[in-house]
């Protein structure tokens, strides 16, 4: 034994075939050296080589139980700088040590927590920098068990993201925010360093910036990763969706890079981190995630960790028995205590050290002493050789004692050393031991009267608080009545919500639970076969440790019988010692015996050990199959659930698609009922319906498609099958309301076409609510009759004059203008004729020409009153419904309203211009009274035209709408003063031509009432012949204003809606260029239907 290790609670042989304990023991001292010179109270940034054991440590154990087991009893509360480097070793284990380190560090969350929040209730700098850096220790821990993936140096493959990422874009979007969050964590804490440092670039050479700057390695290294990982997550969900889905991610990420570029930038500029890390810079602006092709000019930032020149190992403190003092060596366990709780009170030596030094006084003596007697052993062997041929000395008790006697006493020595060092290390414990009760005592005080400061600080801030409180407690009562409010309405719709999601939501807990039993039996399996693993491994260790011990003890033997062999042959001189000799062998002999008994004991305890390992084995194997047993049950049960799943959601679809059979039998109905004959029904609201009865076809398919491959979910499905019914029994219904609008043979097709397509959307349905039938359902063969109904619809539309969209605009303000205009010289031209009527006639003839014309005077004035007001509703409709478009942009979008605002304009004024005409005409008796009142009839139907146009899109609270009805109303009283002038005036000039009949005969008077009778017939055929006429005009008024103004067209078909009781007006050249179309063909977007009038 040449030297013995100075450790706690242990005295180690350094000899060769020490047990498996014994190494342990080793480990462990290691391991809690490493530990005390890694975390310290010194402000000081942790030393490499220290942190690099306490690695290797962990990748020796496979996991971090050694270092949890000393690093759970340092007093973290006691040191904010003990705390923050304990924080820097635990971020390097994670990152570098053995993968088993996370699922340790599983356990011991809570603590992490714990000094964390401590460390951030007190204003202690270092404290603030504890708190976020246990926040990013729970954050990566957390990450990294829910993503096994990624290890917790993040350094994985391209591929491996992608397949940690999926396919499915709620899972990228959720990994792409947990890194987010993960980056945050890391960010704050390098904000939180900087901020705490100067400004200064030589701060970063002193100890106490590099004790915070240290960490901020392990920070880069995790950052760089997670960069890349989210740049490329990034792009990937820019692939998937639609950019202003992604808005806030985008924002979220460009705020990230620019604090990650700063951060890089500062660390690079500071002289620490230049010799210890390779810092990358990242691009002056971040990427572009709306172009595609930008992904390639991405470089993935790489850190560099040069390579450290290697340090100076320092040498294991030990007692060397053969060299040197024992005073001058350092104790290494005194040094872990007092780096760990701090050095003793006073520098004064107890009773206890004063007599560790003599015990080691005196184990040194006899050390001596023992080295003299062996040099005296040696000498007497040597010496027998020269003297063999002289006799024996006379005097034999002044020799040197007999070999045996030699080694009697070297036994003794031993036991006494041995006991010395018992003794010496009792007294160590005892030291040590008073040394802890001190420490703790001391801790204890200062927590007291930190606890009394913090008491009468916490007492100052609850008075405060108690101010705060009443102040807030009214605004607190008011959100409360609020708050009650939306809680009743909130608990009724919860209420109504509940029942619909708790079936699915309990389906859904016993497959999560059902996956949570089958991981956790997998987990005790894994634990289990670890744990036998070991102690198999440790058993198999111990037995060759026995092994190579009785192979050293039988090298021993060997030694000791050359010994022997070469002492008998030194000759005669040694005779006398032979017997002595062979005792000795003797006694060898007696302890070879006694080590080959222990030998059979070890291997006898080997056995046991053998039997001891096996029925653990049997024991393992029985859990196991039981654990298989339960996690049978658990699937057989599983399965039922997926059965019952499967059943409830065929359920749920044949029940929506019962429904949808109803709605369809309900619109299919419609076809044949006679109430529906009076529903009128647009080709272009018909249209809409179809296409998006259509496009309700195409997602059926791809749901039916999706069901068919998992039926476990019939969610699409149903969606689609719900949205498909009602579009498609709206369109049928449309399409027989259209078809009573339209020509014969077109409606009769339509309305076949409907029946086809209600007949196939039942039949559909029929196949959906079979199990059988299911695989066999194709939806696509609605789409046939579909389409037929979307053509005929395309067929029925009116047709409209080449107009460009963009002049329609333009137009409705050009033809306002210009009625308004034609009004203005109407009214200055009857003024102009009642002058000349005054100066030209006389009598009743001027009566009657007055009267007319001050008629015609109030109603030119109630018309321009009425477009003036017409106008002003125009721009009211238009500021109110364009929004953030432009005016012109509103007319083209609302077409045929403005269509039907123009052709309205432009009636009134052509009323308004033939009105004064004919005015003018009966003024100088060259016109009828009949045209006075047909035009008088015609501005009443025109300016009408013009109300309706007018209100189809104003609010019916308007003002200017209440206006132009009043207004309205006064043009039709001032048109039926004009008739009642123009037929009072007609009949007072006729009474002044009375007949006279006085100088006729009686031949003469039957003669004049022969030609009377004949005038009467040709009157009677005439008035025949022009109503014939009259309703030919209107039949081609009716398809002029249908039909498409262009040379060259296909005769229009006729229309089958019964002519308005309003007399349409023939193109003259005063006419409007842009025809309006019939009420019936109003578009969707017009917000009205006429209703058609039946002469």
């Amino acid at each position: 034994m040449n030297s013995i290790k100075n450790v706690p609670a242990r005295v180690l042989n350094r000899r060769p075939g020490h047990s498996l304990e014994a190494e342990r023991e080793q480990f462990d001292k290691t391991q809690a050296i490493s530990i005390s010179k890694a975390i310290n109270t010194q402000e000081a940034p942790v030393k490499e080589k220290h942190a690099r054991r306490i690695i290797l440590g962990t990748h020796h154990e496979k996991g971090a139980f050694t270092f949890w087991s000393y690093a759970i009893g340092l007093p973290l509360p006691s040191s904010a700088i003990l705390s923050w480097k304990f924080c820097h070793v635990l971020h390097k284990v994670l990152r570098d040590g053995h993968p088993n380190v996370l699922h340790d560090c599983q356990r011991y969350r809570s603590n992490i927590r714990e000094i964390g929040d401590l460390w951030g209730h007190l204003h202690d700098r270092y404290g603030q920098l504890v708190n976020i850096y246990t926040k990013l220790l729970l954050t990566k821990i957390a990450f990294h068990l829910k993503h096994p993936q990624f290890p917790a140096g993040l350094e994985v493959t391209d591929e491996v993201l992608e397949k940690a990422a999926g396919t499915d874009v709620n899972n990228i979007f959720q990994l792409t925010v947990e890194m987010f969050d993960y980056m945050d964590c890391e960010l704050k804490l390098s904000e939180s360093v900087f901020r705490q440092l100067n400004t200064a670039i030589a701060v970063s050479q002193m100890s106490s910036g590099q004790c915070r700057l240290a960490p901020l390695i392990q920070v880069i290294q995790d950052c760089s990763h997670l960069y890349h990982y989210t740049v490329k997550l990034m792009f990937k969900l820019h692939s998937c969706l639609p950019a202003d889905t992604l808005q806030g991610h985008r924002d979220r990420f460009h705020e990230q890079f620019h604090s990650l570029r700063n951060f890089f930038r500062r660390a690079s500029d500071m002289l620490y981190f230049k010799r210890l890390i390779q810092i990358p810079r990242l691009p002056e602006g971040p990427p572009n995630f709306l172009r595609a092709s930008a992904l390639a000019e991405h470089i993935k930032p790489v850190v560099v960790i040069p390579e450290e020149a290697p340090e100076d190992e320092e040498p294991e403190n030990l007692i060397e028995i053969s060299t040197g003092p024992p005073a001058g060596e350092p104790a290494v366990v005194a040094d872990l205590f007092e780096q760990t709780f701090g050095p003793p009170n006073g520098s004064m030596k107890d009773d206890r050290d004063l007599q560790i030094e003599a015990l080691k006084r005196e184990v040194e003596m006899l050390r001596s002493e023992l080295d003299k007697i062996k040099l005296e052993v040696r000498g007497t062997g040597s010496g027998a050789g020269p003297g063999a041929g002289r006799p024996a000395d006379p005097t034999p008790h002044t020799r040197a004692p007999p070999a045996a006697q030699a080694q009697r006493f070297i036994s003794q020595l031993k036991g006494q050393v041995n006991a010395l060092e018992a003794e010496l290390e009792e007294q160590r414990k005892q030291k040590q031991k008073a040394l802890v009760d001190n420490e703790q005592l001391r801790h204890e005080l200062a927590q007291l009267r930190a606890a009394q400061v913090e008491g009468e600080r916490n007492q100052g801030l609850r008075e405060e608080a108690e101010k705060k409180a009443s102040a807030t407690e009214a605004r607190y009562n008011k959100l409360k009545e609020k708050h009650s409010e939306l809680v009743n309405t909130h608990a009724e719709l919860l209420r109504k919500n509940a029942d619909t999601a708790k079936q699915l939501t309990v389906t859904q807990q016993s497959q999560e639970e059902v996956a949570r039993v089958k991981e956790q039996l997998v987990f005790q399996v894994e634990q289990v076969k670890r744990e036998s693993e070991m102690k198999l491994e440790e058993q198999s260790d111990q037995l060759e440790k026995l092994k190579r011990e009785l192979e050293a003890k039988a090298g021993e033997l060997v030694r000791v019988q050359e010994a022997l062999s070469r002492t008998e042959q030194s000759g005669s001189e040694l005779s006398s010692r032979l017997d002595a000799l062979s005792a000795d062998r003797d006694e060898l002999s007696r302890v070879v015996q006694q080590r080959e008994a222990d030998l059979l004991a070890a291997q006898s305890l080997a056995r046991e050990k053998e039997a001891a390992l096996s029925q653990e084995q049997q024991r393992i194997s029985r859990e196991r199959d039981e654990l298989q047993g339960r996690l049978a049950d658990k699937e057989s049960q599983e399965q039922g659930l997926q059965q019952r799943l499967l059943d409830e959601q065929f359920a749920m679809l044949r029940a929506t698609a019962a429904e949808a059979e109803r709605i369809l039998q309900d619109a299919v109905g419609k076809l044949d009922d006679p109430l529906h004959l009076r529903c009128t029904s647009s080709p272009d609201y018909l249209v809409s319906r179809a296409q998006a009865a259509l496009d309700a076809v195409s997602a059926l398919e791809k749901g039916h498609a999706q069901y068919l491959t998992s039926r476990a979910d019939a969610s699409g499905l149903v969606a689609a099958l719900t949205r498909f019914s009602h579009l498609t029994a709206d369109t049928i219904v449309h399409g027989s309301a259209t078809s009573h609008l339209a020509p014969t043979d077109p409606a009769d097709r339509l309305i076949d076409t409907c029946r086809e397509c209600g007949a196939r959307a039942l039949e559909l349905m029929g196949q959906l609510q079979e199990q059988q039938a299911l695989l066999q359902a194709r939806p696509g063969l609605v789409r046939t009759p579909l389409q037929g109904i979307l053509q005929l619809g395309q067929e029925l539309k009116p047709k409209s004059l080449d107009v460009r969209e963009e002049e329609l605009g333009a137009m409705v303000d050009k033809e306002m203008a210009a009625t308004s205009a034609a009004i203005e010289d109407a009214v200055r031209r009857i003024e102009d004729m009642m002058n000349q009527a005054r100066h030209a006639s006389s009598g009743v003839k001027l009566e009657v020409n007055e009267r007319i014309l001050n008629s015609c005077t109030d109603l030119m004035k109630a018309i321009r009153l009425l477009v003036t007001t017409s106008t002003s509703l125009q721009k009211e409709i238009v500021e109110s419904g364009r929004g953030a478009a432009t005016q012109q942009e509103f007319y083209a979008k609302n077409s045929r309203w403005t269509e039907g605002l123009i052709s309205a304009s432009k009636a009134v004024g052509w009323g308004a211009t033939q009105l004064v005409e004919s005015a003018d005409k009966v003024v100088l008796h060259t016109g009828k009274y009949e045209e006075l009142i047909v035009c008088s009839h015609e501005i009443a139907a025109s300016t009408a035209q013009l109300v309706a146009a007018s209100k189809v899109k104003a609010d019916k609270h308007s003002p200017h709408l209440s206006r132009l009805q009043e207004c309205s109303r006064t043009v039709n009283e001032m048109a039926a003063n004009v008739v009642a002038s123009t037929k009072s005036g007609q009949e007072q000039v006729e009474n002044r031509d009375t007949m006279d009949f006085s100088g006729l005969s009686l031949i003469k008077l039957k003669k004049q009432e022969m030609e009377t009778q004949v005038r009467a017939l040709e009157l009677e055929k005439t008035l025949e012949v022009e109503r014939v006429r009259l309703g030919e005009l209107r039949r081609q008024h009716y398809l002029l204003a249908g039909a498409v103004g262009t040379p060259g067209e296909e005769e229009p078909s006729q229309p089958s809606a019964t002519p308005r009781s309003g007399t349409k007006k023939p193109p003259l050249a005063q006419k409007p260029t842009v025809a309006p179309r019939q009420d019936h063909q109003l578009d969707k977007k017009d917000g009205s239907y006429a209703a058609q009038v039946v002469n």
